[in-house]
């Protein structure tokens, strides 16, 4: 990818679309595309080929989507399956038919089975049932990464689906009800804090691992892999740093000052199990996130702090 192109970043006001337009902007790109939603609507497939015929980008970055907790996968199903397939279908389609050079799909750890072998394989992908509790989404992103897969077998369209494992960071969502757990768990400590609250409870056991990845750190390596010749056509995005949903409540409770009790709801969904990513693909780039969990929480909590 030469940074001198058109290059669009589709979302750019999400958490991972912003994080890209600082990465692109510190290596001095010069010829960024971006748009509102109120400028373009990436569900309307005639507004969005319209987008394509005029501006022609040489390359795509598609961060868009509609993106949430299990509370919101739960709740509007219907609502992520549409609208992301509709944004995924338009924008791969119209990129493949105006010349676009190459295009990077974001996808979603999500995407791979709930009882996966653990560390998680990229071709681990649709060998089990997936978490019901987003599936919706999931099965949208599946068809996403397919997508890409078929204009690459069919038309020689270059694409990278990459699929980063459980994000944070600025920009991150933090409704009080759709949010993803850090952001939902820092909001709830620092809120509890603040009005000196007795005990914090929390959805589910507590018990399930995950893995978190600074924004920052994925803008970094997707970046990499658009300037990598020949760069996997899936490749998982991971920190390798893998916590307890305890042990995520305990630090974040720690960091926001919170010395109250935490609680636990058992009869609240926990979600997939453990979910920590191969990143054997990525790692043979010689790359690694360079922000640790801890750091980057306290980055994340200090600036939350200020705003609220």
């Amino acid at each position: 990818m030469k940074l001198g192109a058109r290059i669009y970043v589709a979302g750019h006001r999400g958490m991972v679309g912003s994080a890209l337009v600082r990465r692109l902007q510190a290596f001095s790109a010069e010829k960024l595309l971006v748009r509102t939603r109120d400028e373009l609507d990436l569900t309307d497939q005639h507004a969005v080929e319209d987008f394509f015929s005029q501006e022609r980008p040489e390359y795509v970055f598609l961060a868009a989507a509609k993106v949430g907790g299990i509370h919101a996968n739960s709740t509007y199903p219907a609502d992520f399956i549409w609208q992301n397939l509709a944004i995924q279908t338009n924008v791969i389609h119209s990129a493949w038919r105006h010349g676009c050079r190459k295009l990077l799909f974001l996808g979603s750890s999500c995407i791979y089975p709930r009882d996966c072998p653990q560390p998680i394989k990229e071709g681990y992908l649709l060998t089990g049932p997936l978490e019901p509790t987003n599936e919706a989404y999931a099965i949208a992103k599946i068809a996403g990464l397919k997508m890409c897969q078929a204009y690459r077998a069919q038309y020689g369209f270059p694409v990278i689906c990459a699929m980063p494992t459980n994000l944070y960071g600025p920009g991150d969502n933090y409704h009080p009800e759709n949010s993803h757990v850090v952001a939902a768990l820092i909001r709830r400590f620092h809120q509890a804090k603040e009005e000196k609250a007795e005990q914090v409870t929390i959805w589910g056991s507590g018990k399930p691992l995950r893995e978190f990845l600074h924004v920052d750190d994925l803008a970094d390596a997707c970046l990499t892999l658009m300037r990598t010749p020949d760069a996997p056509e899936v490749v998982n995005i991971g920190s390798g740093q893998e916590v307890s949903i305890d042990g995520l409540a305990r630090l974040i409770a720690e960091l926001t000052g919170y010395e109250g009790r935490i609680a636990f709801d058992p009869s609240k969904p926990d979600g997939t199990p453990r979910k920590r990513l191969d990143t054997t693909l990525m790692d043979s780039l010689h790359w690694r996130a360079a922000t640790s969990l801890r750091d980057g929480l306290q980055r994340v909590i200090s600036t939350f702090a200020a705003q609220h």
